[in-house]
């Protein structure tokens, strides 16, 4: 008997910026929305996105191609085992903007389709540019911009395309939000003695929120004044290692170091809640940041509205 395909279409996720909570949101699509009978699996978006940590959260084990490092595997074990018409892993991976500069896309998708017919599966990034060559669509895709968004398409979409371009186009808004993120936990640190790494971080749309277990007293304005004159100075923004960025000459821990502005000063239309917000289910209160007109701070109960 046939049945029916899945009815799940189309879904989104806040794009977490931390490298933990990246690899737990990986974990959660894999249990939710991959099928065992998957055997293309796309994954779309900027580099420095985050796309490697939902790969290792979605496939753990997985050796991937390309790692946070940029050192790269080769040669490429997909191609290896087409070459030699053996495939000995279940799971392959590729990144096809680095793979492309070596060889031929049609190559590529070779040795995708050949994998696939010997019943295993394929991992690829960025896979919008071997999509053309490769003439299907991937069972799954998996898109990661300000938001994460996890699609199963049939043939009348979506397309890979129409993910990519929506992914890159929103990037630039989770970069803002995460910088200025790390730049208002800085001054909790050294204007207040609040340890950045104490911290509990929370997202809302093209914002995040900070939770407390108590009221704070240190004031909002005041933060929100000193995050503003940072911005100002336009300091330079770069990654240091895996737990570190640098903002100006300040060596500031982070958790998702690769996903930032290169500078303070392209952080536009910051805006902070000006009190904490209680929120009763968890018992706790949180500071809110956003990139976006102050006014959509009026009414705090719609702040997520699409």
């Amino acid at each position: 008997m046939k049945f029916a395909s899945d009815p799940f279409m189309y879904t989104e996720y806040y794009a977490p910026r931390g490298r933990r909570r990246l690899m737990e949101l990986g974990n959660t699509i894999t249990s939710q929305y991959l099928s065992p009978e998957d055997h293309c699996v796309g994954i779309l978006g900027e580099a420095g996105s985050g796309k490697s940590l939902i790969v290792r959260g979605m496939f753990p084990g997985l050796q991937l191609t390309n790692d946070d490092e940029d050192v790269y595997t080769r040669p490429l074990p997909l191609m290896d085992h087409f070459e030699s018409g053996r495939f000995r892993d279940h799971t392959y991976h590729m990144d096809v903007r680095f793979e492309s500069a070596f060889t031929q896309p049609y190559r590529l998708a070779e040795a995708v389709r050949a994998a696939i017919d010997a019943g295993r599966r394929v991992v690829i990034e960025h896979f919008d540019l071997l999509y053309p060559a490769l003439g299907r669509n991937a069972e799954l895709l998996v898109g990661i911009g300000e938001e994460v968004i996890v699609a199963r398409p049939n043939i009348f979409g979506p397309k890979p395309t129409d993910i990519a371009q929506k992914v890159l186009r929103s990037i630039h808004y989770r970069r803002m939000v995460h910088t200025a993120e790390d730049l208002v936990c800085h001054i909790l640190d050294i204007d207040y003695g609040i340890p950045t790494s104490t911290l509990v971080h929370g997202d809302v749309k093209r914002g995040f929120l900070l939770e407390f277990e108590e009221k704070p007293s240190f004031s909002v304005e005041e933060v929100q004044k000193r995050a503003k004159e940072f911005i100002d100075a336009k300091l330079d923004v770069c990654y240091l290692d895996e737990h570190h960025i640098r903002i100006g000459d300040a060596r500031i821990y982070c958790t998702g170091p690769r996903i930032h502005l290169r500078n303070t000063g392209d952080i536009q239309l910051f805006a902070m809640a000006p009190d904490f917000v209680y929120d009763p289910v968890r018992r706790g209160y949180m500071l809110v940041g956003v990139v976006a007109k102050p006014e959509r701070l009026d009414d705090l109960s719609d702040i997520n509205k699409f």
